[in-house]
């Protein structure tokens, strides 16, 4: 039998929206401990925790009170999780039935690891595959040496030189224009990525032309808080160079100096994200010795 739903308006109360989304990021949490992946990015979670509930609709699934799924319908972008516990019980067809019912005629929507439900429920809903993005992995151990390089200089980021923030945006404007989320990143979605917990200056390594001090690319790593002391895994977060400057062996260089500051940091594995069709960036992670562990697919309608 499927969880009662109930609509939260996104004008409703501030406790009663307060409460919604601690009962989201508990189904999302749930989610992640049992299928190694949450439903919510990191766009999302700083959407939520920034903006609330403005610009979206959200349906909350409960039995006996209890958070057991919820459907987030932001714009175009549709977020559906269900907890493992509470699944093949019809809960997942009524939260989705309840949000494209909401949506427009284009329709977008994640499947983490590629979940057989979320194929099936795509599938009812005239949703089909558009997209894969690729989740690989290495041990931080037995790196390559970066190579040499006399022309290009590694640092890291200031966060106090304006300079250094107006050439991140630009590369990464640059860089993933055509990417759909990453390319979109502004002042303030940079603002609001260095506030959160896990940043590290340190962590983010700027390539620097050694002759004209030109910023001509960049390695952004991460390390969630929980395992930044002698935990387990560090993250490839972006790595972006200029179009100018391809073809200079920079994406290999600032990659490799990036492994190398997170082994140092104690972290045991290093995972990336890039997307499937990305065939120049996936060859230079297998080249380092990284290995595909899990697909997610986003679907679409319209």
């Amino acid at each position: 039998m499927p969880a009662a739903l109930r609509a939260i308006a996104p004008d409703a109360a501030e406790a009663e929206v307060a409460a919604a989304l601690t009962a989201v990021r508990a189904v999302d949490e749930a989610c992640h401990a049992g299928d190694g992946a949450g439903v919510l990015d990191e766009a999302a979670h700083l959407r939520l925790a920034h903006d609330g509930l403005a610009g979206a609709r959200l349906w909350l699934a409960t039995d006996a009170e209890e958070p057991v799924g919820f459907a987030l319908l932001t714009g175009e972008s549709l977020d559906l999780a269900v907890a493992p516990t509470a699944r093949r019980a019809g809960t997942g067809t009524a939260l989705a039935a309840a949000a494209v019912a909401e949506a427009g005629p284009r329709l977008l929507a994640w499947s983490h690891v590629d979940h057989p439900g979320a194929a099936s429920l795509a599938r009812q809903h005239d949703l089909h595959a558009v997209r894969e993005l690729l989740v690989m992995a290495r041990p931080a151990t037995d790196l390559p040496a970066p190579p040499e390089r006399d022309d290009v200089r590694v640092r890291a980021y200031d966060p106090a030189a304006p300079g250094d923030a107006a050439d991140l945006l630009r590369i990464n404007a640059a860089a993933f224009a055509h990417h759909p989320e990453q390319g979109a990143m502004d002042a303030d979605d940079l603002a609001r990525r260095t506030a959160q917990d896990w940043f590290d200056p340190a962590g983010l390594l700027l390539a620097v032309d050694a002759a004209t001090g030109a910023t001509l690319g960049f390695h952004w790593t991460k390390i969630e808080p929980a395992v930044a002391d002698g935990g387990t895994t560090g993250e490839v977060y972006v790595v972006g160079v200029a179009p100018e400057a391809q073809g200079r062996g920079l994406g290999k260089l600032l990659t490799l100096a990036g492994l190398h500051h997170l082994a140092d940091r104690g972290v045991t594995e290093i995972e990336l994200y890039v997307e499937g069709d990305n065939h120049p960036a996936r060859a230079v992670y297998a080249g380092l010795g990284f290995e595909v562990v899990a697909t997610h697919v986003q679907y679409a309608r319209g």
